[in-house]
């Protein structure tokens, strides 16, 4: 089975995959990709200062096959709408 690489950028941070995850399918890792965007960015993007997660999926040689990436985007109404009198 091919391994993959699953690095982490949370903004400015970055964290390499030093041991990948044998994935039966390019498919298969593309989805474990992506479910691992999704809970990073539920978990950690409402909590921090960084707005965006990437996952950056490499095969066994070590080359960016894919990117997964999650934004969270908060716009705030100025001025606050007042309640009706």
């Amino acid at each position: 089975m091919p391994r993959f690489y699953f690095d982490v950028r949370e903004g400015a941070t970055f964290t390499p995959d030093e041991e990948g995850v044998e994935c039966e399918s390019f498919d298969a890792a593309e989805l474990l990709a992506a479910e691992a965007a999704a809970e990073i960015g539920r978990d950690r993007l409402p909590k921090g200062d960084a707005r965006d997660v990437t996952v950056e999926l490499k095969n066994e040689h070590r080359q960016r096959v894919l990117t997964v990436t999650v934004t969270m985007e908060i716009h705030r109404v100025h001025p606050q709408p007042q309640p009706p009198r």
